[in-house]
């Protein structure tokens, strides 16, 4: 038995927060007259993880796992509000005309829901009956299932994505859904649901756990879920009388991060004010001092470096090897000019040069990204 978390790798809880007896070994494959002598009820243990709170079971997935099982077909309630809800999703984000997989459609029920609407389906299903009975129906489906992040299903990549009723089922969900990532566009979209623990704890609908389900998820912790594997939560939603959880996610963009130009700009800045003093020194060895020295290539330009941390004093600035002084260095060693870089305590240290140590020399600040002169007059 696991006694890890399948999606965090943290540990369990020791004890299960809960036992049912006598429960069926599984919601398919049901017994006949003959498979019933060797029939028998099982204990389903139920565990909580201690670090991300899913709560899940810790035995062995059901053998049919990968293929999706539904009847929604026989409820036309279900097919009015599906057809309804994915024509809201589709008119809200914009996608007509866009390239959408249902990840584990089984027989196409829902393929055919989203066929009567503007955008081009595909399906991807384990079960090679299913992916028959859908080719009959005239769908556009792969036989395959997501085993691992790797997994390159045909026709890729897509524009979005749905999953509803399924996550649950997965044992390795972190390898499923980046599998879904890979496959995806870079401005991808999903649609991904499962069924509400928060219902059925508010509820304590204990009839709600089956060993067809390894995962029960809340809101925040199919959120966590979505988030550590590569995706953007945009809503995150009960419906369907507050039975399921319903969430729309986004693949995770690349961050743009640009800083170059205020580099180079607070770079002329240091310079023109130092290049008129023969001898400078700097008062901060923090890790933003630290960082400034070498990326504004201040190494052959500062004499020494100051700071009040008795631990750093003696020392020598990492990567521009300037030694470090105590701040009476000043006093001692007067230089020409004095830069200040010491992040949120640069006006403190500015009040002690002037006001404590009366030092009259020139005195420039690095406040944020930018160089200030205080003028003394």
């Amino acid at each position: 038995m696991r006694k890890t978390c399948r999606i965090c790798k943290n540990r369990l809880f020791e004890k299960p927060i809960f036992e049912l007896k006598n429960q069926p070994k599984s919601a398919q494959q049901l017994p006949d007259k003959k498979g019933l002598q060797k029939d028998r009820g099982l204990t389903l243990k139920v565990f909580q993880c201690s670090g991300c709170g899913v709560i899940q079971l810790n035995r062995k997935p059901v053998n049919y796992y990968r293929e999706v099982i539904r009847a929604i077909g026989i409820s036309k309630d279900m097919v009015n509000f599906r057809k309804d809800y994915f024509r809201r999703f589709i008119e809200k984000y914009d996608l007509e005309d866009k390239k959408i997989i249902e990840i584990g459609c089984g027989k196409g029920e829902y393929l055919e829901i989203l066929n009567s609407l503007s955008v081009e389906v595909y399906g991807l299903e384990y079960s090679e009956e299913s992916v028959l009975v859908c080719k009959n129906k005239g769908l556009k489906v792969f036989r395959g299932f997501i085993e691992n992040e790797r997994y390159k299903i045909k026709g890729a990549p897509y524009d979005v994505f749905l999953c509803l009723s399924f996550l649950e089922h997965i044992p390795n969900p972190n390898q499923f859904l980046r599998g879904i990532w890979r496959n995806l566009s870079d401005e991808g979209l999903g649609l991904i649901e499962v069924p509400n623990f928060d219902m059925i704890a508010r509820k304590k609908l204990f009839s709600e756990f089956i060993t067809d389900h390894i995962f029960y998820f809340t809101k925040d912790t199919l959120k966590t879920t979505l988030e550590i594997n590569g995706f953007e939560v945009l809503e995150i939603k009960e419906i369907w009388y507050d039975y399921i959880i319903s969430a729309i996610v986004r693949k995770k963009r690349k961050l743009n991060f640009y800083f170059e130009e205020t580099l180079n700009h607070i770079k002329a800045a240091v310079e023109n004010f130092i290049k008129k003093y023969q001898k400078v020194a700097v008062w901060g060895a923090g890790h933003q001092s630290l960082a400034l020295l070498a990326l504004l290539d201040l190494k052959n330009k500062v004499s020494y470096v100051v700071d009040s941390a008795t631990f750093k004093q003696n020392k020598y600035t990492p990567a521009t090897h300037i030694p470090i002084y105590a701040p009476e260095r000043l006093l001692k060693d007067p230089v020409d000019c004095i830069l200040i870089m010491a992040g949120s305590y640069s006006d403190e240290v500015a009040n002690i040069i002037i006001n404590e140590m009366k030092i009259k020399q020139p005195i420039g600040m690095i406040k944020g990204n930018r160089l200030k002169i205080i003028n003394r007059g």
